[in-house]
């Protein structure tokens, strides 16, 4: 609002000059011109989401101390080699799991084929820690499989191997069960859409399925998969959960001991921003291979694609391909939790329990309300203003996805634990009092880091919502009278309504699953489902924990659903043909 009134009283002091400095007179009333209210509050929220990201980045340039010395001589090398294998190895472990499921579901016809176009999304609703203490408590050395092993084969400890499961391919595995929706999800939806006269003139040209799945189909979904695998790398950066039960250490693990264990901020942020080095070079990578490899579809689609309809034994084998990752990512998991949630309910839901539950349930609506706002104001504003200023200032915005979890809520810590201690130190000088923490420490911290974490989530709901309203009602609605907010409110918020819902959906399921941020800024003496979670599989309860995590598995059906229906909405259903 300054830059808009110095503008303003500049511009006002030429219009009392004759002649001299009319040129920059000029550019001082278009700048008045164009920095109106829509403009600068865009650009100043924006600003202020972006502020844990560039607090991080500055802070990682100051120079380095002992604690990062010591860092870079002993653990480091593993933070790097760690953090590459697992970020390698769960995008290749993605990509042979929901490739193959999104081609299957997508062209062929089989049975259970109906089922699997959305159950296959089933294990996004489990978070990955979750899973890694389902599978500890499985397979481990005390758990059932290997009891039934010992007990059936009157086997000792020594007469038998069995794969370390608290280990960094373990890790991979984890985090391939339920990270590979995404790279589902995306595959399906550019299967779907591809241009049905490419398909047709390469099955008269005599080519088979795999021909025609690995010739054309995979090449002209390329983009896609990239985008997919991108996410799910970055995904497997973030976590946290999962590596530090396994003991396998990463940036985020490393985060956590020098912020905690070292208390040094300085180098918490210079190990975050190379974390975040890792993340745009992804970003970077998945850019410049979208630049470069770009694919058009010509022709006009029938509304009905013919599915091919698998003979044979190749009908059950494409069952059994996609009943496998559904089998291991979700089925089994949440079984055993059932189990172990329906012996543990008697002394675990209790007051304490009804009481996390009501912290989890408000904090994820209260976040994801917040959020909504946020991303309507913003993607409003640039339909307003569709200026580059206003455009930069949004993606800007966007970029705390990209960013771990750890590193926002170090981003937040930082600004808002100086203004503590600026106010602090000014009522003990001015009042003789002390104010204490006003922001760090408190539900408002923990809001902002999610405000900055999953606003992309909901903001890319909102611009493919107002894409679809046509510009013309715009102007019909302005023509009428009513101001810029009234056609928000009165016109495009009933026709954003299914865009809003999947919104707060995906944010509210987001939220509840967050670990990191929500052990770095949570307040003292408040938990959630997911910290209650990790407290109790980190103590080795892992039956005890069932319940909680159960209940965050739940939460996470419904939305999950509901982005199955909206794929499936992509283009008709199709018939099958033998």
């Amino acid at each position: 609002m300054t830059v808009s009134l110095e503008a303003g009283a500049s511009a006002s002091r030429c219009t009392t000059s004759p002649v001299a400095g009319r040129n920059r007179c000029q550019r001082l009333w278009i700048l008045w011109l164009r920095l109106d209210r829509w403009v600068l509050l865009v650009v100043g929220v924006s600003l202020l989401l972006a502020l844990p990201v560039l607090t991080v980045f500055l802070t990682a340039l100051q120079p380095v101390g002992p604690v990062w010395r010591h860092l870079a001589d002993t653990v480091l090398a593993d933070y790097v080699r760690n953090s590459l294998v697992l970020m390698l190895g769960v995008g290749v472990g993605t990509l042979l799991i929901g490739v193959p499921a999104a081609w299957l579901t997508s062209i062929h016809d089989f049975p259970g084929r109906r089922l699997f176009e959305w159950a296959l999304l089933l294990p996004m609703a489990i978070p990955a820690y979750i899973i890694a203490y389902t599978y500890t408590g499985l397979l481990d050395f005390a758990g059932p499989v290997q009891t039934a092993l010992r007990e059936s084969f009157g086997w000792n400890r020594q007469d038998y191997w069995f794969p370390e499961i608290r280990s960094l391919p373990g890790a991979v595995i984890m985090l391939a069960l339920v990270l590979y929706p995404y790279v589902y999800l995306l595959a399906r939806a550019a299967f779907l859409e591809q241009s049905v006269a490419v398909l047709e003139v390469s099955r008269s040209l005599g080519a088979g399925p795999w021909r025609r799945f690995y010739a054309v189909s995979l090449p002209m979904a390329r983009p896609a998969l990239i985008a997919g695998v991108s996410l799910v790398q970055m995904e497997a950066l973030a976590d946290y959960g999962t590596v530090q039960y396994f003991g396998v250490s990463t940036f985020t693990t490393g985060l956590f001991r020098v912020w905690y264990g070292m208390n040094d901020s300085t180098a918490a942020a210079q190990l975050a921003g190379l974390l975040m080095l890792f993340v745009f070079a992804l970003l970077a990578f998945e850019r410049l291979s979208r630049r470069l490899a770009r694919f058009h579809h010509t022709g006009n689609r029938p509304v009905r694609l013919a599915r091919l309809a698998l003979r044979g034994g190749g009908r059950w084998w494409a069952t059994v391909a996609c009943l496998l990752p559904l089998l291991f990512g979700f089925l089994l998991p949440a079984g055993q939790l059932a189990v172990w949630a329906f012996r543990t309910a008697p002394h675990m839901v209790d007051g304490r329990f009804w009481s996390l539950l009501t912290h989890s349930l408000s904090l994820a609506l209260g976040a994801a309300l917040l959020i909504l706002t946020l991303a309507l104001l913003l993607g409003y504003g640039h339909r307003l203003r569709p200026q580059t200023l206003v455009r930069g200032a949004v993606r800007t915005a966007g970029l705390g996805y990209a960013v771990p979890g750890a590193v926002v809520a170090i981003g937040v810590m930082l600004p808002l634990a100086a203004i503590d201690r600026s106010v602090d130190g000014w009522a003990r000088q001015w009042l003789g009092w002390s104010t204490g923490l006003l922001l760090s420490g408190t539900v408002t911290a923990l809001l902002f880091a999610y405000c900055t974490r999953f606003l992309p989530v909901a903001l890319h709901s909102v611009e493919a919502g107002l894409s679809r309203i046509r510009p013309s009602m715009d102007d019909a609605a302005r023509a009428l009278g009513s101001t810029p907010r009234e056609v928000l409110w009165r016109v495009h918020i009933p026709m954003l309504r299914g865009s809003l819902l999947a919104a707060v959906l995906l944010v509210f399921v987001d939220v509840l699953k967050e670990l990191p941020a929500t052990l770095i800024l949570r307040p003292f003496n408040f938990n959630t489902l997911a910290v209650r979670t990790y407290e109790l599989a980190s103590d080795e309860r892992l039956a005890d924990s069932a319940g909680f995590a159960l209940a965050v598995v739940l939460a996470g059906i419904g939305p999950v659903i509901l982005l199955s229906r909206a794929i499936g909405r992509a283009r008709p259903d199709h018939d099958a043909v033998p």
